[in-house]
């Protein structure tokens, strides 16, 4: 947790319990640090220590596991490491115990005076202390030996208040040495794991993908050192794999996080073990299963296991890990006979037959003609449940238990494996289908399935996949039907990766003209659909002609393929026109039915949509939920994660808080640049400036917001409804004092969205508009502007663009000094935010009602509202050219109003102004 440099205050996710230590040390003299091995402890231990180091002396002591066997060994290395001058003073047998401890090879213990020893050691610390406060920092407490442990007991209970003890220790059962050393009532404080954004910053400052957070996190449990090591061992897997293709594949626990997952796992009994690698075999282990798999006593075991943080068990006796790579290194580790057993004895205890025949399969490695068809069986069952991950597993697993006189129903499990790996979006199990297929004399019809399917589940990282697109266009030559297929991935690369919506149409135009050629009219749709959807992005007037087209010809009610389907492109157009109901309706349908057909990436677009819809409507906690949800699917299927923090980030921005908002946003930009995504690249940018436009950083906002313009515009982006980000970079440039820019922006907008009917994006034009008038000294024809636009967003029934809308009014009738309108714009505004739970904006509401500040900093008093505000600001560190950003005011403004205020309060500098707003 500590990056390369080794600074102290490179600490990820820990300050809060450093904090904590500091405070333990503090009030008592002693604390206690708990966690599991990789938790972070040591460098929680390290942090301390060096603060501690300005004033204090610090005594280090960190035992390792073989020294525990070795008397005294723990003892001899601390007394080492004290200078020689506390040494000095020690009477006679004190000196001599010393020194025949230093000296322990060479001597007997028998022939030592214990009592002299113990008295040295107290003494010693006393002499320290005498001179400089001290801190004892012992880490790795499990690894003392008894005797070294007696020995520190016994000198820190004579100890005076100056020595202070700090203990780590990894608690495995028994008596913790940490309580006996420090003595009970000892404050513990046990280090929890990392949360998701954290291991995200622990993988960018070690120079790893943060685009991989979610599944590391996923795997590691918040484990920092084996969030490293995974985040190592696929940075090495995915290099040398593909010349280094950016979708990531199953985590691999090989090498040290291998070593990691083991010492972890190492903290449970060996009995606890055994019913463990049954629980790390099951799909869903419970503790009724592991009882009927023979481990009588797995609930004893499960509790050893659960004190050893490697599990937790639920109420209804669900097991689950508590990181994702605990059971895989389980069974990594286990020998062919002990796993073979297990998948026997759950084969007999499950009451699941897919699950059954799953484990019967994996309790042998023969081929077999009837167990391979029974495992086909239980594929296609799972095809039908939607649980296509599952049943590309099996379909793999099919295929190796065929025997070698079958290779025709061989191939077509593999093919079938690598088509359900593609829906379900495992990389992992679609590259090693088709690595399989393509070993074998497959048609080229198989060889283009196969490799379709590893485009397919690449997510949004399709910009290294050219060698497979030349390869399936290769082999789809002469068959239309395959070209058209092939064509639409094409497609949609050009869109995502290269930014290209023109070369996206012409490619979907190639590939619809393929499809009618090969009569495939559920790809002639989808290509209609491509053509419709880059066309609304290219502004072309004939794009809901196109998609009427698509929407006529006949095409399953729920297709695989969702997402590119013209059902869904017609949702997306009902949002972009804020026909908010008739989108959410269509969605609610859609839902339960991309579920069943298994496609994650289809599950998540309907959740991605429902967000949307529901924050526009004002009803942010439904759309917290459906981005929660989105996010959770993202990283249990291991799908592009870009698109996912971009969700999560728009419903932290309303409904949740401004500062996740950003953390999420950032996180998206990582991602959506390491995988070449530039659609979520520029989304994720416009969350970012949003939040930095609310939150009063304008020139940050605007810098931000340029991005988008020029990300949208190197993408031939015409139609402003698609991602609005135009209102928002007028409103940060006014803010930043340059309305003459702003205007010439909303004046060539306007122009393009008038032409396109986009009514809503008018309005958020118009309250830019009404900002700029203000700037610009038309304070009458802003307020009148604002107030017919509020009034026009609660007619469309955008409650969170009135109450943005209401925000700005109030801004610019303080600029008025009226008051009273001001007070009661904002009044309004509070209303709407809380009516729709956007807490931020609330929020920011409640913080910008002069009362509110009146009544934290009474020495305001004197001052009218504008001057409170800027006071404020000022005080708590703002310079002329950040307030200027955040009240909407030019610099000059800020300057003359300033020099106001400290006429007013009597006070000559900042600080005077801090201390004058302090004290009252």
């Amino acid at each position: 947790m500590v990056a390369a440099t080794g600074h102290a205050d490179t600490t990820v996710g820990q300050r809060e319990i450093i904090e904590a230590v500091d405070r333990a040390l503090t009030t008592h003299g002693r604390a206690v640090l708990t966690g599991p091995t990789g938790a972070g402890k040591t460098e929680v231990l390290r942090a301390v220590a060096a603060v501690a180091e300005r004033r204090e002396t610090v005594l280090r002591l960190t035992p390792e596991a073989a020294d525990r066997w070795i008397p005294e060994a723990s003892a001899a290395a601390l007394l080492s490491s004290v200078p020689c001058t506390a040494l000095e003073n020690l009477a006679g047998p004190q000196r001599t115990a010393i020194a025949l401890l230093r000296r322990e090879a060479d001597e007997p213990r028998a022939g030592r005076d214990h009592v002299a020893l113990r008295l040295a050691l107290v003494e010693v610390l006393r002499t320290l202390a005498d001179r400089n406060p001290v801190l004892l920092v012992l880490d790795n407490a499990q690894w003392l030996d008894a005797e070294s442990t007696d020995l520190l007991r016994f000198a820190l209970r004579l100890t005076p208040p100056r020595v202070r003890v700090l203990v780590a220790e990894c608690v495995q059962g028994g008596t913790p040495v940490a309580e006996a050393l420090c003595g009970p009532g000892t404050p513990a404080i046990r280090v929890p794991p990392l949360g998701a954004e954290e291991i995200a910053e622990l993988l960018v400052r070690h120079g790893l993908p943060a685009r991989l957070a979610g599944r590391i996190h996923q795997a590691s449990g918040g484990n920092p050192r084996l969030a490293l090591a995974l985040g190592h061992s696929l940075a090495e897997a995915a290099g040398a794999r593909d010349g280094g293709a950016h979708h990531a594949d199953t985590l691999p626990v090989s090498g040290q996080a291998r070593e990691v997952a083991r010492r972890l796992l190492a903290e449970a009994p060996a009995q606890a073990r055994r019913t463990l690698l049954l629980a790390a075999l099951a799909a869903r282990p419970t503790t009724a299963l592991l009882r009927r798999a023979g481990r009588p006593d797995a609930e004893a075991e499960l509790a050893e296991a659960e004190r050893a943080a490697l599990v937790t068990v639920g109420e209804d006796g669900s097991v689950r890990f508590t990181a994702g790579a605990l059971p895989t290194a389980l069974a990594a580790d286990a020998g062919w006979p002990e796993r073979a057993a297990a998948h026997a004895a759950l084969a007999d205890a499950v009451d699941d037959p897919v699950q059954a025949v799953r484990h019967r399969a994996l309790a042998v490695d023969t081929p077999d003609q009837w167990l391979a068809a029974e495992i086909t069986e239980a594929a296609a069952a799972c095809r039908r449940r939607g649980q296509r991950a599952l049943a590309a597993e099996l379909g793999l697993l099919a295929a190796d238990r065929t025997p070698v006189h079958l290779p025709g129903d061989e191939l077509a499990r593999l093919v079938a494996a690598a088509e359900d790996a593609g829906w379900a979006g495992r990389a992992d199990l679609a590259r090693r289908a088709t690595r399989a297929v393509l070993a074998r004399d497959a048609s080229p019809a198989d060889r283009v399935r196969a490799r379709l399917a590893v485009i397919d589940a690449a997510g949004q990282a399709l910009a290294d996949l050219d060698e497979t697109f030349a390869y399936a266009m290769d082999d789809a030559a002469g068959d239309p039907s395959l070209q058209a297929a092939v064509q639409l991935r094409v497609a949609t690369k050009y869109n995502l990766s290269d930014g290209d919506p023109v070369r996206s149409r012409d490619a979907a135009a190639a590939a619809g003209a393929l499809a009618a050629t090969g009569g495939d009219q559920v790809a002639e749709a989808m290509a209609l659909t491509v053509r419709a959807r880059m066309g609304r992005i290219l502004g072309d007037r004939d794009a809901e002609e196109i998609l009427a087209e698509a929407l006529a010809l006949p095409a399953p009610e729920v297709p695989l393929g969702m997402r590119n389907a013209p059902q869904y492109l017609a949702v997306r157009h009902a949002l972009f026109d804020d026909r908010l109901g008739d989108a959410r309706r269509q969605l609610l349908v859609l839902l339960p039915a991309v579920q069943r057909t298994g496609s994650a990436e289809d599950v998540f677009e309907v959740l991605r949509s429902l967000t949307e819809a529901e924050l526009r409507r004002g009803r942010c906690a439904a759309g917290t939920a459906h981005s929660r949800r989105a996010l959770e699917l993202t990283i249990e299927a291991g799908l592009s994660p870009g698109p996912a923090w971009y969700c999560a980030a728009t419903a932290e921005a309303m409904g949740g808080s401004f500062a996740r908002a950003a953390a999420y946003a950032r996180r998206g930009i990582q991602a959506s640049e390491e995988e070449h995504d530039q659609v979520f690249l520029s989304r994720s940018l416009y969350a970012l400036g949003l939040v930095e436009l609310a939150t009063g950083e304008a020139a940050k906002a605007v810098a931000t917001l340029r991005r988008v313009a020029e990300l949208e515009a190197a993408q031939q982006v015409v139609d402003p409804s698609i991602l609005r980000w135009h209102g928002e970079l007028a409103e940060a440039l006014v803010a930043a004092d340059a309305p003459g820019e702003a205007a010439e922006l909303i004046d060539g907008v306007r122009t393009t969205a008038l032409a396109l009917g986009r009514t809503t994006v008018v309005a958020a034009l118009d309250r830019a508009q009404g900002l700029c008038r203000s700037a610009l000294g038309d304070a009458q024809g802003a307020v009148a502007l604002l107030e017919a636009t509020a009034e026009r967003f609660a007619a469309l029934g955008l409650p969170l663009e009135r109450g943005r809308t209401l925000l700005a009014l109030a801004r610019t009738e303080r600029r008025r000094r009226r008051r009273a309108p001001a007070r009661a714009a904002l009044q309004a505004a509070a209303e709407v935010f809380d009516r729709a739970g956007a807490k931020p904006w609330l929020d920011l509401a409640r913080e910008t009602a002069p009362e509110a500040a009146a009544a934290r900093h009474p020495g305001v008093a004197a001052l009218t509202e504008a001057e409170t505000k800027l006071a404020l600001l000022v005080s708590q560190g703002a310079s002329n050219q950040e307030a200027a950003a955040k009240l909407f005011l030019s610099v000059k403004t800020v300057e003359s109003r300033l020099t106001r205020i400290y006429q007013k309060l009597d006070v000559r500098s900042r600080a005077q102004l801090a201390t004058a707003l302090r004290t009252g």
